[in-house]
C-alpha cells in the first residue's frame, strides 16, 4: 500500500500535481483546481498544528469498519463523501485559492512537513477516524491526495 513516509510514493504525488495546469478540469465534485489544492492544504495543516481541528463527525461505525477499509486495505477511494464543512471550499470556507503555483508549492511543502513531523507531536483526532497511528496517518495523507488527484484525472 502506497504512504506518504515513502519517499518514492510521496515524489509521485508531487510529480502528479505539478502535471495539472490551473485549468485543469473535474471529472467529478464541484471543486476547481485551485480550490482542490488549498482544500489539500488545509487537510494537511489540521494534523500539523497550523488549523483547529475539524469538529468531530465520526461514529462507531467510521471509527472501526470504515477506518478499517479505508486505511487498511488497498481499495482505491471513491469520490462523494462528504468534506468537513470548516474545509468545504465549495461552500466558501478553508483557505481561498490565490496565486496558481504557490498554492502548489505550498501544498507540497505541507506533505513534506506532516512527513518529517512524523509522530513526534500529539495529533487531533481525524474528525471521521478518529485517533489515528503514524502509518493510518501516512495512508490517509498519501489516499487522500491521489483521490484528488484522480479527480482533476491525474
Amino acid at each position: 500500500m502506497k504512504r506518504l513516509a515513502d519517499d518514492r510514493d510521496l515524489e509521485e504525488l508531487a510529480a502528479r500535481i505539478r502535471k495539472l495546469k490551473p485549468d485543469s478540469r473535474g471529472l467529478w465534485g464541484h471543486m476547481s483546481f485551485g480550490q482542490m489544492v488549498c482544500h489539500l492544504a488545509d487537510s494537511f495543516r489540521r494534523p500539523l498544528g497550523k488549523r483547529p481541528a475539524s469538529p468531530r463527525r465520526d461514529t462507531w461505525f467510521t471509527r472501526t469498519v470504515l477506518k478499517w477499509i479505508i486505511l487498511r486495505t488497498a481499495l482505491q477511494w471513491r469520490g462523494g463523501a462528504p468534506t468537513s464543512p470548516d474545509i468545504d471550499q465549495v461552500a466558501g470556507k478553508g483557505t481561498p485559492p490565490g496565486e496558481f503555483s504557490e498554492d502548489v508549492a505550498i501544498l507540497l511543502d505541507l506533505m513534506r512537513q506532516f512527513i518529517a513531523q512524523g509522530m513526534t507531536e500529539e495529533r487531533p483526532s481525524h474528525p471521521l477516524f478518529g485517533q489515528l497511528t503514524w502509518p493510518e496517518w501516512t495512508r490517509w495523507g498519501w489516499a487522500h491526495v491521489d483521490l484528488h488527484l484522480r479527480q482533476f484525472g491525474a
